[in-house]
């Protein structure tokens, strides 16, 4: 997909984050847009920005994504005027971090049903339209960094993130027979609202020292419009994997090519983080 204009991109997470700057660096390319999300009055905000940035808007539903039979009537609503859309960008997520000793099953639950369920439910919707269409296209999924790294606290997270990256690496291969490209995008840090309310269970977040911890990571987070950028630039260029930050994408070379330092570096990180928390635990009684 060498141009976006008057593309049908569907867009899910589309309310505010990545999903909303995707939106509109689309509208501001020409496409035409179906956009989602939970957030009902975020959306409108989107709809409204990416019309002015120039696209249109042709459809704009909020709906949750773990609700497979609303995922099917929103597609169906659109094939009755479009056949299908062209490209699908599964981008809406939610992020909860915990030790295992903390995490509870509904904690486990509500990640599989939302970031891995969601978007499949999204693909099972739309993806086979656009193989009967025979106009090729694109499938966009957003994993993250916990897909490719064992990073501390993120095990019900990565076991999600992990998962949408096997589905991609799978439809890589089954979609190509239908000129059909798919993305496996792999945020490092973006500075979004996610990074303020994300639930890291059994943690207080307003300790100074988690506190101290998040605003670190927002000095290396990159903006939502970057992420949105370095997405629409993969997708150009056909690429399977995409990276929004160089430090992701030097992390994913160093983990293949030096197993064992890779190793060396994340318990080192595992063994830093895991000292803070059991501290703030144990000042907390």
């Amino acid at each position: 997909m060498k141009t976006f204009r008057d593309k049908l991109c569907l867009v899910t997470g589309a309310a505010s984050g990545i999903g909303r700057a995707t939106a509109v660096a689309l509208g501001r390319r020409g496409a035409r847009l179906c956009l989602t999300d939970l957030d009902g009055e975020g959306l409108l905000e989107s709809r409204r920005l990416a019309e002015a940035a120039g696209g249109r808007v042709v459809a704009c539903q909020a709906l949750d994504i773990t609700d497979e039979q609303a995922v099917l009537a929103f597609a169906a609503g659109i094939r009755q005027a479009e056949t299908a859309v062209d490209m699908v960008l599964n981008i809406a997520g939610i992020s909860t971090w915990g030790t295992i000793d903390s995490l509870e099953s509904r904690h486990w639950r509500q990640l599989v049903e939302v970031n891995l369920m969601g978007p499949v439910h999204v693909l099972r919707a739309f993806v086979p339209a656009m193989i009967a269409a025979r106009r090729g296209g694109h499938v966009v999924n957003v994993s993250s960094a916990a897909g490719l790294f064992g990073l501390p606290w993120h095990a019900a997270y990565s076991a999600t993130k992990f998962g949408l990256r096997g589905i991609s690496e799978v439809l890589r291969f089954d979609l190509r027979h239908h000129g059909i490209g798919v993305s496996l995008v792999c945020p490092g840090a973006v500075d979004t609202g996610l990074v303020r309310t994300i639930n890291i269970v059994g943690i207080d977040r307003d300790d100074a020292r988690v506190q101290a911890l998040t605003r670190r990571f927002q000095r290396h987070a990159v903006s939502p419009e970057r992420a949105a950028e370095a997405i629409l630039k993969g997708v150009r260029r056909n690429r399977y994997m995409v990276f929004t930050s160089a430090d992701v994408r030097i992390g994913y070379w160093f983990q293949r090519k030096f197993a064992w330092p890779y190793e060396m570096a994340m318990r080192l990180l595992s063994g830093k983080v895991f000292a803070l928390a059991a501290r703030v635990k144990d000042e907390r009684g």
